[in-house]
């Protein structure tokens, strides 16, 4: 008997290009991320030189522009790419996605100098980027950070009173820092002002600058191939031409990124979802109980039913923002929408592909029990879903009284 073997995910591409680079990612899925996942992320093996690969490759450089060494892709088919790499493997889809975060802040608030500079590398360079937001006392109310940036003396004023110049003094600590203490340079957001949004400023940190130390990483239940670390700060002294955008604008910066980051999430979430209803239809299809196979069985047909439908709706979801997005047209409430929705579904998808494993489900053996430990870190993860919620709410209804 034949094993069944799920068709790929049948996707409306808007170019041939992006259809000639999605045969490209699959086919370095099957053969460089998914053959090796589950025993490196059981041995919470890092894969460096795989990034190099998709370095190389052109897949850190996707959404921007082609000017710099990006691929001038839009997020339609950004998002897609990152969906095919999680549902090989979410430490690489997660880790592009976080990538792309790392350079949003220079590509989009940098200056034409800046970019110049430091753009080429970061893109396609074989470099590795991480986000620094998030304290351990400043989670999701990010305003509250304290890592402070105090300037040095020697910078200059220009007629309107603003300096520029001279370096900056970076202490404090980082915390949650997807690829801490392997990244080559850190988008740092860190106050140089009064407390609340609007003190503070991000940099540009190279992941070798003296005093920048990585903790041991987080033992996590799942996603143990890619590091989580807090990051210090001890004196950490960066040129104010590492300074992104104005002083002051740091939030205003990552905000506008974490937009774009839900989207990411929401992608990679789905992804995981896919890879979960697959190997379900692939065990119901082979596994014969009562004398046929189980995908027989009615009540097991609709569970794999609403497994779909859930992962097409999550997909249309997301890629309702993208299209947005690329008609430079508001996203927000969109892309808070999609994380939520694809993050919840990939929850559970992958609880009821587990229960339709049974037991099997529940063993290493099978790969239904990571998905499903992959798929909680994603209603965390950049802005929890309860905040997601009062962002729509927010959308929907203004502000909350206070």
């Amino acid at each position: 008997m034949t094993e069944y073997v799920p068709p790929p995910v049948d996707r409306r591409l808007p170019t041939e290009e992006a259809r000639d680079l999605m045969a490209l990612v699959r086919e370095l899925a099957e053969r460089e991320i998914r053959p090796t996942a589950a025993e490196e992320e059981e041995a919470g093996r890092f894969p460096r030189a795989l990034f190099t690969l998709l370095s190389e490759s052109g897949l850190l450089s996707l959404p921007y522009a082609e000017e710099f060494g990006g691929g001038d892709q839009p997020y339609e088919v950004y998002l897609q790419v990152l969906e095919e790499l999680a549902a090989a493997r979410l430490t690489v889809g997660l880790g592009v996605s976080v990538h792309t975060l790392a350079c949003h802040a220079l590509a989009g608030f940098g200056t034409k100098e800046q970019r110049a500079e430091h753009l080429p590398a970061m893109l396609g360079g074989g470099l590795l980027g991480a986000y620094c937001l998030s304290e351990p006392a400043a989670g999701s109310d990010a305003a509250s950070l304290t890592t402070r940036a105090t300037r040095s003396a020697g910078g200059t004023s220009d007629s309107s009173g603003a300096e520029s110049g001279g370096s900056w003094t970076l202490e404090g600590t980082k915390a949650w820092i997807t690829h801490g203490g392997v990244a080559d340079f850190y988008t740092v957001l860190a106050r140089t002002g009064d407390s609340g949004p609007h003190g503070i400023t991000a940099f540009l940190v190279p992941g070798d600058a003296e005093g920048l130390t990585a903790a041991k990483p987080e033992r996590k239940m799942g996603m143990k191939g890619s590091p989580t670390a807090q990051l210090h700060f001890d004196r950490v002294r960066v040129p104010d031409s590492r300074r992104i955008g104005e002083e002051g604008q740091g939030f205003t910066i990552a905000l506008s990124a974490l937009d774009s980051g839900r989207l990411g999430i929401a992608a990679c979430a789905i992804g995981v979802a896919q890879a979960a209803l697959d190997e379900a239809l692939v065990y119901t299809a082979d596994r014969r109980q009562f004398g046929r196979p189980i995908v027989d069985f009615q009540g097991l047909r609709f569970m794999l039913a609403d497994m779909a439908t859930q992962v097409e709706a999550g997909r249309a979801l997301y890629l309702n923002a993208a299209r947005l997005r690329d008609a430079g047209l508001p996203f927000s409430k969109e892309a808070a929408m999609a994380k939520l929705f694809c993050t919840d579904t990939a929850m559970r998808v992958t609880t009821d592909a587990v229960q339709l494993l049974g037991g099997y489900g529940y063993t290493l053996d099978f790969p239904a029990e990571r998905y499903m430990r992959e798929a909680k870190v994603l209603q965390i993860v950049e802005g929890t879903n309860q905040i997601q919620r009062m962002v729509i709410a927010r959308h929907l209804a203004g502000p909350e009284s206070h």
